[in-house]
């Protein structure tokens, strides 16, 4: 044991010697007479403490414009970088600036990687394969799309926003981002995004299908979207649609004012009334740049004291860098100056007072539950200060909401921006009856889930006003993904859309952004285990003002309830309401 002692504490004070000589060199240890492996044992550990460093990419050339708001005003779909087509085969690069707004944690709020056909934004044909954001929230909806799998997202940073959808990792997602789509793989299609504390990527271990209308045509375009932030674009290695932007200063060259008042009440003086405008300049090379009111130069033709139609004039002197211009520019808006309302009178009662809501499992715990007010048919006339009336827009007034509870209720109308004038109108409430319908098939979709996105539809079942329709179905999924169960879809007679929506807490439509939506559902991973078998029943209400609800109770595999909802959704003529369901790599059993 003494002699193991020995050999043991001559080892240490070998290595501690070693470890001396190092440090002496500047961590090299080639200067002392010591085995490879020890050369290159110590070696591999000084590597290892390295910064790691940036991708070298080739091909690179400038691109320098910025889009989104830079008070971070931009919504989703409102600011697009320029487009850049990927050939099959290559691969696209591009460095940018993200800016995040610092005062708001909502974790949706960066930006969104749209992959498209070869068309433009809304053009004929336009089909989206789908979009990756930078976030990565495996329960929100951090990427979506019919040709994006979820199952394949991987991230170095994890979010986990609650029914706030805040989360402060969001702000980790700003700074030098690099981004990489590849498709030099032939059995792969490959997404990168990166920064300097951050990695998301998307490894697909397939090609893309080919959405074009023209076979031949095997291209793939990219865009990117800013959502409450804003980017400034560096570098490409693909050269987009419209050509590069130097980094050279540019001068505008045209200009289109934004929000400018339809109306301005007289003795408003022109800063009052045009305090919230903006204008979006174009520069040289196409390059777009919004610009604050503050920037411009305004005047107002003729002059504001008397009632009438007003021209605004609008000048702004800056290039893109903001320095003095060689040329100004010129914008105009015209708006109306109006007299100071003294009251309004409703003259004429909507046609819609008679208004419907149903309670299932899935609202039966909401206490504030309300609905919108339907002015359809409806009259009101303002009296001004100088005695004239006239009948006011709708979207000029400001309607209070209507409790969801049986009777009677006042609905306040005020006119938008007038304090202290007012009129009301009254509407009545009722709990809607209900009533079950039947598929007239037994199935809905392949039994063994192959039927894809919008494969396979039930019946149409038309709702009339006031009143609830429910259908009980077996929900069977492949379980790849929250998405994979049935879809509701409202609509006209003639296949109109209203709104379409899931049954994870997911939509789209016109109707839809205006429906308040929540679900019970939980943990993800659990809620999807239960629903391949679920037994579902699905309530669609005709509120007659207008809107829609949707409510859903499933009742899982794993012994546990969940329930989701949408209510309000709008834009619906409730003389023509119509549901049907339809499945998303899952199939739908009827009349068990």
């Amino acid at each position: 044991m003494r002699l193991l002692n020995k050999i043991a504490h001559a080892c240490c004070y070998a290595t501690l010697g070693l470890l001396a000589l190092t440090s002496c060199t500047d961590g090299s240890i080639y200067e002392v007479n010591a085995p490879d492996w020890i050369s290159d044992k110590i070696q591999e550990i000084e590597d290892s403490k390295k910064e790691p460093e940036d991708e070298e990419l080739e091909g690179m050339m400038e691109d320098v414009y910025s889009f989104g708001n830079t008070d971070f005003t931009s919504g989703f779909w409102s600011a697009f970088s320029k487009y850049y087509v990927i050939p099959d085969g290559e691969k696209w690069n591009a460095v940018f600036n993200l800016h995040i707004n610092p005062t708001d944690n909502t974790y949706y709020k960066n930006f969104a990687l749209i992959l498209t056909n070869d068309v433009d934004r809304g053009g004929e044909g336009y089909t989206e394969y789908g979009a990756i954001r930078f976030d990565n929230d495996p329960n929100k909806n951090s990427e979506w799309g019919d040709h994006i799998n979820r199952q394949y997202v991987s991230g170095t940073l994890m979010f986990s926003s609650g029914d706030d959808d805040l989360d402060a990792n969001v702000q980790a997602l700003a700074g030098k981002v690099t981004l990489t789509v590849d498709r030099t793989n032939e059995n792969a299609f490959t997404i990168k995004i990166t920064n300097s504390a951050v990695t998301k990527t998307y490894a697909q271990p397939y090609k893309e299908e080919n959405l074009n209308a023209d076979a031949s045509n095997t291209n793939i375009r990219c865009f990117l979207v800013p959502e409450g932030s804003f980017i400034d674009f560096q570098q490409t290695n693909i050269e987009p649609i419209g050509g590069l932007t130097s980094a050279l200063d540019k001068n505008p060259v045209s200009m289109e004012l934004q929000n400018v008042p339809d109306q301005v009440v007289v003795g408003s003086t022109l800063e009052e009334a045009m305090a919230n405008i903006s204008a979006i300049v174009t520069f040289e090379e196409g390059v777009t740049k919004t610009v604050p009111v503050s920037d411009l130069h305004l005047s107002a033709i003729p002059d504001m004291d008397e009632p009438g139609m007003k021209t605004l004039i609008a000048i702004y002197n800056k290039t893109f860098k903001g320095e003095n211009c060689e040329q100004p520019i010129v914008a105009n808006a015209t708006f109306e100056m109006v007299e100071q309302i003294v009251s309004i009178e409703v003259t004429a009662l909507p046609s819609r007072a008679q208004y419907y809501y149903y309670t299932s499992e899935a609202t039966q715990g909401l206490t504030d539950r309300t609905l919108s007010f339907d002015p359809t048919g409806m009259v009101v006339t303002a009296t001004y200060s100088s005695g004239k009336t006239r009948e006011v827009d709708h979207a000029r007034l400001n309607f209070s909401v209507i409790p969801a509870k049986a009777g009677s209720h006042t609905v306040t109308i005020t006119p938008a921006n007038e304090n202290g004038i007012s009129a009301t109108v009254e509407v009545t409430v009722a709990e809607s009856t209900t009533s079950a319908v039947n598929n007239s098939t037994n199935l809905v979709g392949a039994e063994d889930n192959s039927t894809g996105f919008w494969g396979a539809f039930s019946d149409d079942f038309n709702v009339p006003t006031g009143e609830t329709k429910q259908i009980t179905f077996t929900n069977y999924s492949n379980l790849a993904g929250n998405w994979n169960n049935f879809v509701v879809i409202l609509r006209k007679a003639d296949m109109t859309e209203y709104a379409v929506v899931r049954a994870d807490n997911y939509g789209w439509g016109n109707g839809y952004n205006a429906c308040i939506h929540n679900g019970t559902q939980g943990d993800w991973g659990t809620w999807l285990a239960g629903m391949n078998g679920a037994k579902v029943t699905v309530y669609v209400t005709n509120c007659g003002n207008g809107t829609a609800d949707i409510q859903a109770v499933m009742e899982g595999t794993t012994s546990s309830t969940s329930t989701q909802y949408y209510l309000g959704i709008n834009t619906v003529e409730p003389s023509d309401l119509n549901f049907a369901l339809t499945v998303d790599s899952c199939h739908l059993v009827f009349n068990e």
